[in-house]
C-alpha cells in the first residue's frame, strides 16, 4: 500500500528556486533516507510532506487521499478537516526535541493522544508507559526535559511520535544535536523500529546507519534528486556527484 505520494513538487523562497520537480512515493513497511549536501532542499521536503510548509506546485496524497493538486502550475490544498486527516497519518521527530519544558516526560507524551486524539486518559497513559519502557526511560516518566541528556530527549521525542499510532515516521536529521555516543543510542532505537517495518523517511547524514537501515535511499542536490537507489547501487554509484558526495565520508563503502 503506498502510504505517501508526492509528484512534480516546487518550491522557490522569493527569487532562489529550493526544489525542482521533486517526486517522492514511500510504501507501507519501506525505509526511505534522503541524503544529499546542506542547503540541497532535504528539510524542506519534509517540511513540505508534513504540512508544516506549502509547495508553490505539484501533488500529495496520503494513503490514496489527495492532499494537494496542481491547478495552472500551482498547488491548490484541501481543505483544513482533510489536511488534518492527513496529518493524523504521520509523526514527525525533530533534530532539536521540540519537547515542552515545562511537561514531565510522560505528560509531553500524553498531551496530544488526550488533547487532540480526545482518547481515554488511562489508556494513553499505559500505553505511554509500555513506550517509555521500550525506549529504556520508564524510570523518568516524571523527568522534565532539562533533567534529560540529548540522547533521552531524542528518545522521549520518538515516543510521542508514536504515541499518535501513525503510519509513517519522518526524522529531520534526528543525531544533529548529539555527540557521536549519543548517536548510537538514536540509532538503534531507530534500528529496532525498521526491523518492525514501521514506515519511515529519515533525512540524515549518518551514511553507514543509512545504507544499513534503508530499502531504498535518495541523494539530493541543488533542489533536485540526483539519484534513488538502493544503497548497495548508490555506494557503487557510477554517477560523479554521488561519488563526490559520499567519498567526503570516512565511512564510504
Amino acid at each position: 500500500m503506498n502510504v505517501l505520494n508526492m509528484q512534480h513538487v516546487k518550491k522557490s523562497f522569493g527569487d532562489k528556486t529550493v526544489l525542482r520537480d521533486i517526486h517522492l512515493s514511500v510504501d507501507e513497511g519501506e525505509v526511505v533516507s534522503i541524503i544529499g549536501p546542506s542547503g540541497s532542499g532535504k528539510s524542506t521536503l519534509l517540511r513540505l510532506a508534513t504540512l508544516l510548509d506549502t509547495m508553490d506546485d505539484g501533488t500529495m496524497s496520503y494513503l490514496g487521499r489527495e492532499i494537494v493538486r496542481s491547478e495552472n502550475q500551482k498547488a491548490v490544498y484541501a481543505s483544513k478537516a482533510v489536511q488534518k486527516q492527513a496529518m493524523s497519518c504521520f509523526g514527525l521527530v525533530f533534530q532539536n526535541f521540540n519537547l515542552f519544558p515545562h511537561f514531565t516526560v510522560l505528560k509531553n507524551i500524553m498531551d496530544a493522544p488526550v488533547r487532540v486524539q480526545k482518547r481515554p486518559r488511562g489508556e494513553v497513559r499505559s500505553e505511554a508507559m509500555e513506550l517509555l519502557k521500550k525506549m529504556g526511560l520508564d524510570d523518568r516518566a516524571e523527568s522534565y526535559p532539562c533533567e534529560l541528556s540529548g540522547g533521552q530527549k531524542q528518545r522521549v521525542g520518538i515516543a510521542r511520535a508514536l504515541a499518535m499510532k501513525p503510519q509513517m515516521l519522518f526524522f529531520d536529521e534526528p543525531t544533529s544535536a548529539l555527540d557521536p555516543e549519543l548517536t548510537v543510542e538514536i540509532l538503534k532505537v531507530i534500528r529496532e523500529l525498521a526491523e518492525e517495518k514501521m514506515t519511515m523517511v529519515i533525512v540524515t547524514h549518518e551514511m553507514t546507519f543509512a545504507h544499513d537501515v534503508s530499502d531504498r535511499m535518495i541523494f539530493m542536490d541543488n533542489g533536485v534528486i540526483v539519484e534513488e537507489t538502493t544503497p548497495d547501487l548508490m555506494f557503487s554509484s557510477d554517477n560523479a556527484r554521488t561519488r563526490a558526495f559520499l567519498g567526503k565520508y570516512a565511512d564510504y563503502k
